[in-house]
């Protein structure tokens, strides 16, 4: 849409030109005027509009209408700027001057691009070819204004054609900064990039989120409206509406459009800030309609742009709380000191009016009263002007004429400027670009795009006793870094008591949910879910936590770490089951102790000898097995406590069924196995391969899928426990220690019966069997329960097999070396078995002698029982003698002699006499 718009323009700009010279030269009337070697043009808006012709039949000039204050005083600090370089060294040591031709704009694009066609006219020709300089205007070299955005965009494309440079005081406008459709254009202000950015800022800090946009149509206006909406979205700023009212509020539709404006405020009245880029008088007329409405004004904050935030017009007669808070964004100042002591000394004397038809029109304007010359003393007039005067537009003024200066006398430091047409206003241009010039000691130069940005004043306006302040600075922008630095003792920080939001900000712990269709600003807060936190305001959705060590309930801000769980050392019930291995421990180094003192004593040989170190020896490693199953559990220590269990009880198992063994060998087995089972029978050989069996299963559970440690998270606790890994390989250890058991509690009932001091099958029958019943609890236990205490279940499971063990092999025996030491003697063992073999005969007196002859018959292959049996046993408590064909005392039995009738028992006792029946032999002899 711009190239059409260019050609537009340039349709216009020749259709102007095309009406000839004589018509060009209705439209030459300068306002003011002054004479020098380099002449600069000015173009300001001394009127506010132009009269409206419904005659088109022709062109002609409009009519300028309503004299503008601020325009004429623009006007003259330009006046005023020229005199001024024109005093200055920076001109004065070359010996040249400046003058100025200053056209009216009348706030008008056709008018002012009929005053601007002056500025490209060239000299006039005579016949003879020559110029005729006599009654032509000198070439501009340069022009300064307009103030408004639209007049400069049409008139910098008409400046183009001669590459004449313009610089503008006030024209903010964006896409003034192409270079490549404004190659000429130069601005002595911010781009309204910079100022919209600067509102964006000013908002986010308040914290205004709800916002309204009035602007001006027009180039102006839209694109400050566009840049300004592009960066609230960025921000998070909601527009709630944008109203354009029309450049012209004289046509048929403006009234209409200043009342829309105002009825669409009305409607919003959660819209606390608004926003704008209109002009004064429009400004001035939606504040009247808003009062009149009766709108509320006072509880608002305006945010004003450059456009109007200086101008007191928009008041009307109003007062400051009348139309609320208003927060205005100007130009950086200078010194106006010299400029105020310039308007106290304008006159309206016929020197000062002859080159000045605005200044002869400002003298005669009428007062309100309609009489005339109302400014016709000094006094009054320097008082109009200084009220009309706004320090940051005059300092823009003053520092295009200083940059126009220093550019003229570093061409004119090379060359003559005397000489008309030695200037050519493209050099103008070219020197402008790259010079640097000052102005009341301070360095200033153009950036690549043509702009001097300084960074803005931001003021609050304030009313004291009904006088109106709206130069009170607050604030400075920066727009280096897109920051504020506040003056101090600054009331802007009261604003931000205003709340323009269209939803209440959601706390931490809730996150926004903006409906379909809606602005994002508008939205409902919901708690975040279980498991998800938000742990700042207004947050878009919520953070999730991090399930495997966290959690949160509903509407947490923050996640809590889940406790981690295992059956510690300093639980209570850890720390009694672990003084109960402790002591286990203890115990069985005692009784270890006790026995290898006392390894000579038939008791000890009764309990296994031997042997009866290596279940001890196992029982340790068993007790500290148990240990594992305390504290936070690792790979290694998973695979430690069951392997030792396992491995070490086995060990012990292995050697009760050895022992149990001897006894069913020696009394329990068929007569016709006995020879084949005795030679299969080693004890050692025994307990290796029942413990290499259970080697290979840990191996294997170890190498294919070996127990690991294992993290099971739950709602808010992560339970550290062991995984043991191949639950197959873990049932067949056990399973497989419980196959021991059951063959040693078999052989062992059936020996149960023996003498008492002779016999070990009762105890074991009954460790056994409370080893069997423990880990049958254990098993259903142990798959239906879960959490920290899995382990202690087990850990309770050992420590009874073990002090089950403890207590029914050892503590018996301990028990008689300790208290009964008259019973651990072979005396009372060999007294203890004839006991027991008396019962025996007589319980069988009724056998007949078949029996008798048919047993004898069979005495040679066969085992033996004693019928009357003899003891050689004196009356004294001294040990018998064994006869010279006995075996010795100590020996395990491999055979009877028939003819001598001695046998001979692993305790230490012999005793012979006749052989009859084997089943008195089984029942009185046990090893």
């Amino acid at each position: 849409m711009e190239p059409i718009g260019d050609v537009l323009h340039l349709l216009v700009i020749l259709s102007l030109l095309e009406t000839g010279n004589a018509k060009v030269g209705d439209f030459k009337a300068a306002g003011a005027t002054a004479p020098g070697d380099i002449i600069i043009g000015g173009l300001f808006a001394i009127h506010e509009g132009v009269e409206e012709s419904a005659n088109l039949s022709a062109p002609h000039a409009s009519q300028c209408a309503r004299f503008n204050m601020d325009g004429f005083t623009q006007a003259l600090a330009m006046i005023h700027a020229v005199e001024s370089a024109n005093r200055s060294p920076v001109l004065t040591t070359l010996g040249i001057s400046l003058g100025y031709r200053i056209h009216d704009s009348c706030s008008d694009v056709t008018t002012a691009l009929r005053a601007s066609a002056d500025f490209t006219q060239e000299p006039t020709t005579d016949c003879g070819g020559g110029a005729n300089t006599s009654n032509s205007s000198p070439p501009i070299m340069a022009v300064i204004g307009a103030s408004s955005s639209e007049i400069s965009i049409s008139v910098a494309r008409q400046l183009n054609l001669e590459l004449i440079p313009q610089i503008s005081y006030a024209s903010t406008a964006i896409i003034l900064s192409d270079k490549k459709r404004f190659p000429t254009f130069l601005r002595t202000v911010p781009s309204d990039l910079y100022q919209t950015r600067a509102m964006v800022q000013l908002l986010s800090d308040s914290k205004w989120t709800w916002v309204g946009v009035v602007t001006t149509d027009g180039d102006y206006g839209r694109s400050a409206l566009d840049s300004f909406f592009s960066q609230a979205t960025a921000s998070g700023i909601c527009v709630a509406f944008k109203e354009i009212l029309p450049n012209s509020l004289t046509r048929p539709d403006g009234e209409s459009a200043v009342r829309q404006v105002a009825a669409t405020l009305r409607r919003n009245p959660n819209v606390k800030v608004v926003v704008s880029f209109a002009k004064p008088t429009q400004m001035m007329y939606l504040y009247q309609e808003l009062r009149g409405l009766g709108s509320g004004l006072g509880e608002r904050v305006w945010v004003a742009s450059d456009s109007w935030s200086s101008s007191k017009e928009v008041l009307g007669k109003m007062d400051l709380p009348d139309i609320g808070h208003v927060v205005g964004f100007t130009f950086k100042t200078g010194n106006l000191a010299h400029f105020h002591h310039y308007l106290m000394n304008l006159s309206d004397s016929n020197d000062a009016i002859g080159n000045n038809s605005f200044l002869k029109e400002f003298y005669s304007l009428p007062n309100g009263s309609g009489d005339p010359k109302v400014v016709s003393s000094s006094t009054a007039a320097a008082e109009i002007l200084l009220n009309n005067s706004y320090a940051n537009v005059v300092f823009n003024v003053e520092m295009a004429v200083s940059a126009i200066a220093h550019a003229v006398a570093d061409i004119c430091s090379k060359k003559d400027c005397k000489t008309p047409g030695t200037v050519q206003p493209w050099q103008v241009l070219e020197a402008l670009r790259g010079s640097r010039f000052e102005l009341e000691g301070k360095s200033y130069t153009f950036d690549q795009k043509g702009d001097i940005n300084m960074g803005y004043d931001v003021t609050l306006w304030r009313s004291v006793r009904g006088v109106i302040n709206i130069h009170d600075v607050v604030a400075e922008y920066h727009p280096i870094n897109n920051s504020f630095s506040y003056t101090s003792g600054n009331n802007i920080t009261n604003l931000r008591d205003v709340v323009s939001v269209c939803s209440a900000s959601c706390e931490p712990g809730k996150f926004k949910k903006t409906a379909e269709g809606r602005h994002t600003c508008c939205y409902e807060c919901i708690n975040c879910t279980e498991n998800h936190y938000s742990n700042n305001t207004d947050m878009d959705q919520c953070l999730s936590c991090d399930t495997k060590r966290e959690w949160s309930l509903e509407g947490s801000s923050g996640c809590t770490h889940k406790t981690l769980e295992f059956f510690s050392w300093q639980d209570g019930f850890a720390v009694v089951l672990l003084a109960l291995s402790a002591l286990g421990i203890v115990l069985v180094l005692l009784v270890g102790a006790l026995f290898l003192h006392h390894h000579q004593t038939p008791v000890v040989k009764a309990a296994g000898g031997p042997l009866s170190q290596i279940i001890l020896l196992s029982l340790v490693g068993s007790f500290v097995s148990a240990v594992f199953f305390v504290g936070h559990p690792s790979s290694l220590q998973c695979k430690v406590r069951q392997v030792l269990f396992g491995l070490s009880f086995t060990l012990c198992v292995s050697c009760i069924l050895v022992k149990s063994l001897k006894i069913l060998l020696a009394f329990q087995l068929n007569p016709d196995l006995k020879d084949v089972l005795r030679r299969l029978y080693h004890p050692y050989a025994i307990i290796c391969l029942c413990v290499a069996l259970q080697v290979l299963t840990c191996t294997l559970w170890l190498v294919l899928q070996s127990p690991r440690e294992k993290a099971t998270v739950f709602a808010t606790t992560v339970l550290a426990e062991c995984d043991e890994g191949s639950h197959v390989a873990f049932g067949v250890m056990l399973g497989y220690i419980a196959v021991l058991a059951l063959v040693c509690f078999a052989c062992a009932f059936k020996g149960r019966k023996l003498p008492q001091k002779y016999n070990e099958a009762r105890f074991i029958t009954f460790s056994m069997l409370l080893y069997l019943m423990s880990w049958v609890m254990f098993v259903p236990v142990y798959v239906t329960t879960s959490g920290k205490y899995l382990p202690a279940v087990e850990m309770v499971v050992i420590l009874i097999s073990n002090y089950g063990i403890l207590s029914c092999h050892f503590f018996p025996k301990c028990y008689v070396i300790l208290f009964k030491k008259e019973h651990n003697t072979k005396s009372a063992f060999m007294k203890n078995v004839f006991e027991y073999s008396r019962k025996g005969i007589t319980d069988s007196s009724s056998v007949s002698e078949t029996s008798v002859s048919q047993t004898e018959g069979k005495c040679i292959s066969n085992s033996y029982s004693i019928s009357s049996p003899s003891f050689f046993m004196s009356t004294t408590p001294t040990e018998p003698t064994a006869p010279p064909n006995c075996w010795s005392v100590g020996q395990d039995i491999q055979s009877i002699d028939p003819a001598t009738h001695c046998t001979v028992v692993d305790h230490g006792v012999f005793f012979t006499g006749q052989l009859t029946r084997p089943h008195h032999l089984r029942r009185s002899m046990s090893l």
